[in-house]
């Protein structure tokens, strides 16, 4: 397993929040999320095998927000 946290811009309310959780949960290999409005920003477990932080950025980025930062 693999941790990895981003920065998110566009980040408006707990919706926005809840909807990148949503999205990113629903990726295959990802073994848990949280996404926060406060911290404008994601952390999340997943199996490097199944998916690649690449694609949990396009995910993040699909409804219009802005990975601007990982670590």
């Amino acid at each position: 397993m693999k941790n990895a946290t981003f920065r998110i811009e566009g980040l408006r309310c707990d919706g926005c929040a809840n909807t990148v959780e949503g999205l990113v949960k629903n990726e295959p290999g990802v073994k848990a999320v949280s996404v926060s409005f406060a911290e404008c920003g994601a952390r999340v477990l997943y199996d490097p095998q199944a998916t690649d932080e690449e694609r949990l950025v396009a995910t993040i980025q699909k409804p219009g927000f802005r990975v601007v930062e990982r670590r």
